[in-house]
């Protein structure tokens, strides 16, 4: 009987602490992260400095990833709005066919925003590494972060541990099957950022100072 007890309770331990740890991962990041992010260009705080989180173009089906098609449109706004003066672009690069700063850049351009305000961060190959070499490569300490507001209250998260006082400005999110696979990745990712600080974990790569404006 007391063996049966003991496994019970093991059994019950197994899966209870994971879905505890999700539970207390996402109420941390959302907590930090309350009253920080804006849907609207009037509403959201001036900063030099904008970082728009990278993602590709299409997705695996060859369809347009709306995605990004949401977040080129934030940030076009933001910077027509006044709001921001440069953006940074952080994304991956990590392979010779695929560079999701410079997709992200051409668009903007062609949707009217002066190339020589953009800059461009190759090694954004985590929303982790995008917020520690916001500070440590482009020397900010300040920035409006763009992204969906999910993924942006991650980043807030991270910023909060970094030292860097930022804000969200929130691009439209995606419904429907695709956006609901998301959210839940977005939860296992938000108790990654704990497992990595845990962890001490640093980014990929750092690099030489890159100078703005």
């Amino acid at each position: 009987m007391r063996k049966r007890s003991l496994f019970i309770i093991i059994v019950v331990l197994i899966v209870a602490l994971p879905i505890l740890s999700v539970l207390y991962c996402d109420s941390r990041v959302e907590a930090i992260s309350k009253g920080k992010t804006f849907y609207d260009t009037e509403s959201v705080p001036y900063n030099k400095v904008g970082l728009l989180l990278g993602t590709g173009k299409y997705l695996e089906s060859g369809y347009l990833n709306r995605y990004y098609t949401y977040r080129i449109e934030a940030a076009t706004k933001l910077m027509k709005a006044g709001k921001i003066k440069y953006l940074v672009i952080s994304g991956d690069n990590s392979r010779k066919d695929y560079n999701e700063p410079e997709m992200m850049r051409t668009d903007l351009i062609a949707a009217g925003i002066d190339s020589s305000h953009i800059y461009l961060d190759y090694a954004g190959f985590r929303t982790f590494d995008s917020m520690i070499r916001l500070r440590e490569i482009f020397s900010q300490n300040s920035a409006t972060v763009i992204s969906q507001r999910f993924h942006n209250e991650r980043a807030l998260y991270i910023a909060q541990r970094e030292g860097i006082n930022a804000v969200g400005y929130n691009a439209d999110d995606v419904i429907g099957n695709a956006g609901q696979k998301t959210q839940f990745r977005e939860k296992l990712a938000r108790v990654k950022v704990f497992v990595d600080y845990l962890l001490g974990v640093e980014p990929k790569f750092l690099g030489p100072k890159v100078r703005i404006g």
